[in-house]
């Protein structure tokens, strides 16, 4: 039984790696098509929907398959939330993004701007739906606060990149939420990413099979609004003691550093 679950398991990830590059090269493509044609109003709906569409289905595979197990309820209700907001997860692996907009598909994606040039990241779909490269940080912020003031939400990782294997809980967090909060009095809404594995996270090679099932729980906070009296300084280690606290806690996907 061993021997067929391990060969089971090695089928499935060069399968699930391989749906992976297929469509988002296919994603990208058709992104830079419509991008060309269609107004921009019409351009933002079109690659917004694409995009949504592309990671449910993904999602929706590896459920099927027995390769994920997802706990994501509370999720769902941000779907339904109305109004600029800003949506600020921890980061533990690449594909975070994808598991927050498969149910969220109106956030307008703050991201690196190689991986919005890299087509087995969908990156012209991403460019299609508006989505903010962090080429300099005056211009993200500039970029970021437009669409606040225009009612949008905005997805932002608040550590910059991913968790490092040997961080506490999470990285330090970066500034850019507390200037965007400050700026706009829009509220940010922790989210908390918890896994039973470290797959995808910095440095993994894809050579490195993870242990099936995947199992991953996503859970959400009441919205953090910055007083007028905090300076943004406060305001981050605010921040930074509510997700230590939350990801610190008992748990049974609670990750500690690796020693």
């Amino acid at each position: 039984m061993f021997v067929i679950k391990y060969c089971r398991d090695w089928v499935a990830y060069f399968f699930m790696l391989a749906y992976w590059a297929v469509t988002s090269i296919f994603v990208s493509l058709v992104g830079s098509l419509l991008y060309i044609i269609l107004p921009q109003k019409y351009a933002l709906v079109s690659g917004r929907f694409l995009i949504q569409k592309d990671f449910q289905f993904f999602i929706l595979l590896l459920k099927v398959t027995g390769l994920l197990i997802l706990e994501d309820e509370q999720l769902k209700k941000l779907a339904s939330r109305q109004g600029a907001m800003i949506v600020a997860p921890n980061h533990l692996a690449l594909w975070d993004v994808v598991y927050i907009v498969a149910e969220v598909p109106a956030l307008i994606c703050i991201m690196k701007e190689s991986i919005l040039k890299n087509p087995l990241f969908g990156g012209q779909a991403g460019r299609l739906a508006g989505y903010i490269p962090v080429n300099s940080i005056s211009q993200m912020i500039k970029l970021a606060k437009q669409c606040l003031v225009n009612n949008d939400q905005l997805l932002i990782f608040p550590e910059g990149t991913r968790t490092k294997t040997d961080a506490q809980w999470l990285n330090p967090i970066q500034g850019g939420v507390a200037l965007l909060a400050k700026q706009t009095s829009v509220p940010v809404i922790p989210v908390f990413i918890r896994s039973n594995s470290r797959f995808f996270e910095k440095g993994w090679p894809l050579y490195k099979k993870p242990e099936f099932p995947l199992k991953l729980s996503i859970n959400v906070a009441e919205p953090v609004f910055m007083q007028q009296s905090e300076t943004t300084q406060e305001f981050v280690q605010r921040l930074q003691k509510i997700y230590i606290d939350e990801l610190s806690r008992p748990h049974p996907l609670r990750r500690a550093p690796k020693q």
